[in-house]
């Protein structure tokens, strides 16, 4: 296998002036690194990620921790990441909590024994033994989605969101309007969706009956489990449901056509997340799109700039959203 002192003496350069073309630091004559580029294209040499690691003190890798690898939305966050971390020459290892919240702690453990460059965390949860675990943090972090203190957050705009939601609702007609949320140790979805739903019905004066309001979790199931709770113990149907996702709103779908309720005539439906199924569900469904692209970008590249120019600084990014009204309500 080539090594970089073959390079060099093949260039005619010294072995400095190969490891500048190769890390792309430092001054190096064009000739002199045209000489080079020509001698790595014609042998292959390919450099030892793992000595440029010594040398460098970085592995060229980024964790990020994920809820769940199974939805559109990790999937679209990631592809923006990707986009990128790429372009500056990192590679990304994913890890994947399934929403169970210690795995949180224990992959941000794993990753810094991995020596990753820089975490990305799109969390579920904001918890006292987590705040810690990130304080003690001495590698660059951003975290997606919920907001800790003391370090770089991107957040989506769930307060006003949802606010948005439950109003369009309420304009089309609506007073009776059920609630389908998640566990409000989930502070963005869980307890900021649900907040807003409740401060919008009030400033409207509108009751809401204890049974309009529902908890499930993060499938489709569980919308439609939501729902059959609301019906079974409202006394009073409501006309229409706000869920506080698309696979909890499509749940819910599915149980009342099921029962053979129009939508939206009998009953309107809302979700969140702009998942590609809701606009092929019929009819298709109003939502929310959180522009997750542009979150995974914009994460990328707040870690990028704490790890080239050693930003210690907290930020804090709340990303723009667009309310998608459609035929479901």
């Amino acid at each position: 296998m080539t090594t970089i002192n073959e390079i060099a003496a093949m260039a005619n350069v010294s072995r400095t002036t190969v490891s500048r073309v190769l890390n792309n630091s430092g001054y190096v004559s064009e000739d002199a690194r045209t000489k080079i580029l020509k001698v790595i294209e014609e042998t292959g040499y390919v450099p030892s990620q793992q000595a440029k690691s010594l040398r460098t003190k970085k592995t060229k890798v980024i964790g990020v921790i994920l809820p769940t690898i199974k939805t559109e939305t990790s999937g679209r966050l990631v592809a923006g990441m990707d986009e990128v971390l790429a372009q500056e020459g990192y590679q990304i290892l994913l890890a994947n909590t399934n929403h169970e919240k210690h795995k949180e702690i224990e992959f941000i453990n794993l990753l810094k024994v991995r020596q990753v460059d820089g975490i990305i965390l799109a969390a579920t949860n904001v918890n006292d033994e987590l705040l810690e675990k990130i304080s003690q943090l001495n590698i660059p972090f951003v975290a997606i989605g919920q907001e800790f203190d003391g370090v770089t957050n991107v957040l989506f705009d769930d307060y006003n969101a949802a606010r948005d939601m439950t109003r369009l609702l309420i304009d089309k007609g609506h007073s009776r309007i059920g609630f389908i949320g998640v566990d409000e140790s989930d502070r963005a979805v869980g307890y900021l969706r649900k907040k807003a739903f409740l401060d919008e019905m009030k400033q409207a004066k509108i009751t809401v009956e204890d049974a309009w309001v529902q908890k499930g979790v993060f499938n489709i199931e569980s919308g439609y489990e939501a729902v059959a709770r609301m019906f079974k113990d409202s006394l009073e149907l409501p006309t229409a449901v706000f869920a506080v996702t698309d696979r909890l709103a499509v749940g819910a779908m599915r149980y009342l056509n099921q029962y053979h309720f129009k939508i939206p005539e009998d009953i309107a439906i809302a979700g969140v997340g702009a998942s590609e199924m809701s606009k092929y569900v019929t009819p298709p469904l109003t939502t929310i799109d959180y522009l997750n692209e542009a979150a995974g970008r914009e994460a990328a590249q707040l870690l990028i700039n704490k790890i080239t120019e050693n930003h210690k600084g907290k930020e804090k990014v709340v990303l723009s959203y667009r309310l998608l009204e459609r035929d479901s309500v």
